[in-house]
């Protein structure tokens, strides 16, 4: 079961207001909104997307990560070199 699914609700509110913050980029193109203030609203939604990405890597880490980890074996190995490379790519992005 993936971590998040206790506090659902609240990934997709949050999901639901950087997709608003996408829409109003459009809306500012589209407006012929003034270049500087489009990169500011970019700059915006990419914080809030690097923000959910890091917020649901710490819900993998404590549930999916840690369950793991608690059966051990071969799947605690696992899980912890997909979490690494999840990082990598977070941080890479």
């Amino acid at each position: 079961m993936p971590g998040y699914t206790s506090h659902k609700d609240d990934v997709l509110k949050r999901l639901r207001r950087i997709e608003g913050q996408v829409r109003g980029l459009q809306r500012m193109v589209e407006e012929g909104t003034y270049c500087i203030d489009v990169l500011t609203q970019v700059s915006a939604a990419t914080k809030a997307l690097q923000s959910f990405g890091l917020t649901m890597m710490e819900d993998h880490l404590h549930s999916c990560v840690a369950d793991a980890i608690a059966e051990g074996g071969d799947q605690a190995r696992d899980k912890v070199e997909e979490a690494s490379r999840a990082i990598a790519r977070l941080v890479r992005a």
